[in-house]
């Protein structure tokens, strides 16, 4: 592994390692353009559209199109718009153009909120009508007549839609302080001198072979932490607030009940699969971390030494080039087509590979409607890399399969099931390695590909954000209790999480208690816990084509291009689960112990 040196400034990277945003807009003057062209649009659509008007049904079923075309083109603005910010959060040229379409965005939305209201005095069986002549946006009229119940007064919406950025404040403070504002000394180990930052300890050394550097990358990256968790704590406080109050208004008890709301599914589904993860899986885990420390040779297995590998000496380097090797033979199952759409990523340029300073932590795949995706990464040329890039790719997949298939309206899937895409990708990456590993008769790289399965898709998807999701429960209901807290109060709430989880697998170095500052998701609603419930579909729709074949992929392809033409339960049963008991969790709960039993077969 080779070590890492300080980051370029964004002006100095290869524009090769970076993305094209010129197919989306060839320069910021079009982008501008774009902007003042809709801003017209919109206000002749509100003058267009009264409700004196809106009562000719032609005249409503003609605004619904109007409405569904607009609403595309704003996806493009507001991508972009979050795309060229994202690259560097120290930009301020950028930071002032998101800021100033931020405040667009919100004009539009609060000018469209008199239609939206009118839609939603519409009574059932107009609506239904409205569905049958309008089939294409049949998964809006669906959410529509879900959206009725917890509608507020037409004016109410208006100021609301207004307010929004001043909502997304907690959310952008949080990526300013943790992108732009911390600065990480360099540390030292040894009498040598290693650079720091965020991307860099997430990235790469909380991955690190040696133990003494690995420790001391995390003690002083904690150590930068502990310096602003009372300033994150008091802008995540502020976020749930605004949450409490906004569920309050709209007529629930819960904060969870509302934020589960717009994803369709129920608050059992979102308690089972925290709970029985943390009953039923934290004892593999526990199980995989005795071994991890045992075959590392370690006197003790800290906190920060949950994510290295199993065996790092055999973990190959990936080049960015290789990986399109790589990604295409993981992907075979799926067919030549899907394979030939995805291998569009390198030519077209989809993937942010670079690394500088600013750039936003993690990854993430955008996919402005009708437009390529776009994928955010840092490269490090590691094995890692190669899981958050198919898993991005995953994404990337299914947003052209929808956009191809269906009407912006009902583009996107419900949250509960949008990370299944992308782990199911993970998961055939791991199927290859390890089935080239069988033809070879390299127990080794079986072994070496069920570990990164383990360490990678699933402590990354089932544990991580898991362990998230169980955290925020707690912080809800502090919330929903009357309740306030401050730092020491979401320390408390994440040590006792990773205690409950963990058990004696790991010893919770100084740092640990600070994890809660390092994930955007808690500004994303309940987003954390999803990737455990797609993963669960993702894992039995998996298995179900390692056993059927070809009819288990047709049903899966399909399930991709559904986009919101049906809720989450109905989606999941076309790629053959049935997420209404807890049968798959407890089946892909079993799958990982017998994967943790065959690692552990497989020898030291």
């Amino acid at each position: 592994m080779a070590e890492q040196t300080n980051l370029p400034p964004r002006n100095q990277v290869d524009p090769n390692l970076t993305w094209d945003l010129t197919a989306i807009f060839p320069d910021i003057k079009a982008f501008e353009q774009a902007q003042t062209a809709v801003n017209q649009e919109v206000n002749q659509f509100v003058a267009l559209n009264t409700t004196k008007t809106l009562q000719n049904e032609q005249n409503l079923i003609k605004a619904l199109k109007d409405y569904n075309a607009l609403l595309a083109k704003i996806d493009v603005i507001a991508n972009y718009a979050e795309l060229q910010q994202s690259e560097d959060l120290t930009d301020a040229k950028h930071n002032a153009l998101a800021h100033k379409t931020a405040a667009n965005l919100a004009q539009w939305q609060s000018q469209f909120s008199v239609f939206e209201s009118y839609l939603t005095t519409l009574d059932a069986s107009a609506v239904t009508e409205l569905a049958q002549q309008l089939p294409e946006f049949s998964g809006y009229f669906r959410t529509l007549l879900r959206r009725k119940k917890i509608q507020l007064a037409p004016d109410v919406e208006a100021v609301l839609a207004k307010l929004q950025p001043v909502f997304d404040g907690p959310s952008n403070i949080y990526a300013q302080t943790r992108s732009a504002d911390m600065q990480f000394p360099d540390f030292t180990v040894k009498d040598k001198s290693y650079p720091l930052s965020f991307t860099l300890y997430e990235d790469y050394y909380a991955f690190h072979p040696d133990p003494a550097i690995r420790r001391a990358a995390f003690t002083a990256f904690s150590n930068v932490l502990a310096q602003y968790q009372n300033t994150v704590a008091q802008t995540y406080l502020t976020q749930v607030t605004r949450e409490k109050q906004a569920a309050t208004l709209r007529g629930f008890d819960s904060v969870v009940d509302y934020l589960l709301y717009d994803q369709e599914v129920d608050r059992a589904l979102f308690d089972r699969q925290i709970d029985l993860i943390m009953t039923e899986f934290g004892p593999v885990i526990q199980k995989y971390l005795h071994h991890l420390q045992r075959v590392r040779g370690l006197d003790q297995l800290k906190f920060s030494d949950r994510l290295i590998d199993l065996d790092p000496d055999f973990e190959p380097d990936v080049t960015i080039e290789a990986s399109q090797d790589y990604i295409l033979k993981a992907l075979q199952p799926l067919g030549a087509d899907y394979q030939t759409m995805i291998r569009q990523a390198y030519p077209q340029r989809w993937v942010d590979f670079a690394q500088n300073i600013g750039k936003e932590t993690g990854g993430f795949c955008a996919q402005p409607y009708s437009k390529q995706p776009y994928i955010l990464l840092s490269w490090h040329n590691k094995l890692s890399d190669l899981y958050t890039l198919i898993h991005e790719l995953g994404h990337a997949g299914q947003g052209l399969l929808s956009q191809k298939n269906n009407a912006y309206l009902d583009f996107e899937p419900s949250t509960y099931i949008i990370e299944a895409p992308s782990t199911f990708n993970e998961l055939l990456l791991t199927h290859a390695l390890n089935q080239q590993a069988k033809a070879q008769q390299d127990t080794r790289m079986q072994r070496f590909a069920l570990a990164k399965m383990i360490s990678n898709t699933y402590f990354h998807n089932f544990v991580t954000h898991l362990l998230e999701a169980a955290y925020q429960r707690e912080v809800y209901r502090l919330i929903d209790a009357g309740e306030t807290f401050d730092a020491e109060t979401l320390n408390q709430i994440t040590i006792d999480i990773f205690h409950q989880f963990f058990g004696d697998a790991l010893t919770l170095d100084p740092g640990a208690e600070l994890t809660w500052m390092r994930q955007v998701h808690y500004y994303m609603g309940l987003y954390s816990y999803t990737y455990s419930a797609s993963l669960t579909v993702a894992t039995q729709a998996y298995l179900r084509i390692q056993k059927e074949g070809q009819p288990a992929i047709n049903d899966w392809l399909a399930f991709l291009k559904l986009g919101n033409t049906k809720n989450p339960v109905d989606a999941a049963s076309v790629a053959g689960v049935d997420i209404t008991t807890a049968e798959p969790l407890k089946h892909t709960i079993q799958f990982l112990a017998n994967t943790v039993d065959k690692i552990i077969a497989l020898g030291d």
